[in-house]
Order: structure tokens, then C-alpha cells, then sequence
């Protein structure tokens, strides 16, 4: 690879981390060519990119790009692949799921909202991280649970209210 090509590599996937903030750090070495063709398909419909990198060029990536990756570049030994998703939790879950026929792909490392995750006894951490749809729809949740019973009490004394009145109306006349 030129001079040329590696700065490229490099300028693309500094782009890459800039534009995603859900980005996985995995080990899929060991697979065979169809272990490997069913990831690539199952990160495909997961909509998640899925990309071999060299370590070399993935850390300067990480040191050219304006986001804090923490410990992360020091997991960058041995075969490496990286996970894009607009969902935090995705990868993890394909992950997990996949390893249920295989041993691999271990997580490596993992960057999310800002956070850095390091090493595979992560994984199920990362599983359980709410997406940011998720998040906002259980807020929603709270918010509205409250004002459902007002308007669930107001209702029903609403109606208590008016049979005293009917009664004590009757009583009058």
C-alpha cells in the first residue's frame, strides 16, 4: 500500500469515526469464509457496517479524529474489525447472537455516546444500553402515567360530583 493509499484509508476512516458515535471494536479472525459471509449479511439487515481495518491506520484515525477514545487505541493488536450503528446496542446484540454458533467475534472495545467500553466481559453491558428511542419513549411514558390519572380521577369525581348535586337539587325541590 503507497503512502498515498494509507493517508486515504486513513482520511476515510477518520471520517468514519466523526459521523458515527456508536462505534464496536471486534476480533473476527478464525471465521471461515462463510461464518464470515453470514456476519457481513446479519450486520447488513442489522444496518451495521461492517469493516476489516489495519491497526496501524485505525489509530491514527482515532488520534487525526476531534473525539476522546480513551484506552481504546491500545486494544489494536491482532486482527480488527470495526462496527458502525446508529444504535448503541446493535452490534452488541449481533454479536451475542452470533456467538451462540461460533466463538468469535469477541469484543475488543467499544465507543458509545462519548463513553469507552474495553475488553469482551463488556458485552453484556452493551446489550442491555437503551437506545436513544428507547430512552425517550419510556420518559414519554413517565411523563404521561401522571397526568392520565388526574384526568382519570377528575373524570370519576366529576361524576360523583354531579350525583350529589342531582341529589341534593332533588331534595330541595
Amino acid at each position: 500500500m503507497t503512502r498515498e493509499e494509507k493517508s486515504q484509508v486513513i482520511e476515510d476512516l477518520t471520517a468514519e469515526l466523526a459521523n458515527n458515535a456508536h462505534i464496536y471494536v471486534a476480533d473476527i479472525s478464525g471465521l471461515n469464509a462463510l461464518q464470515t459471509s453470514d456476519l457481513r449479511r446479519a450486520c447488513f439487515k442489522a444496518n451495521v457496517k461492517l469493516a476489516v481495518v489495519k491497526n496501524t491506520l485505525l489509530e491514527k484515525a482515532m488520534e487525526a479524529s476531534e473525539r476522546d477514545f480513551g484506552n481504546l487505541p491500545s486494544i489494536l493488536k491482532g486482527n480488527t474489525s470495526v462496527m458502525y450503528s446508529e444504535t448503541g446496542n446493535v452490534p452488541a446484540k449481533l454479536i451475542k447472537t452470533f456467538r451462540k454458533k461460533s466463538e468469535k467475534p469477541l469484543l475488543k472495545g467499544a465507543f458509545i455516546e462519548e463513553c469507552v467500553y474495553i475488553g469482551d466481559n463488556q458485552l453484556d453491558m452493551l446489550v442491555d444500553i437503551k437506545s436513544k428511542e428507547e430512552l425517550l419513549g419510556e420518559i414519554i411514558g413517565l411523563l404521561q402515567s401522571p397526568a392520565k390519572n388526574v384526568v382519570s380521577a377528575l373524570k370519576s369525581s366529576g361524576g360523583k360530583l354531579a350525583g350529589i348535586l342531582k341529589t341534593l337539587s332533588e331534595k330541595e325541590g
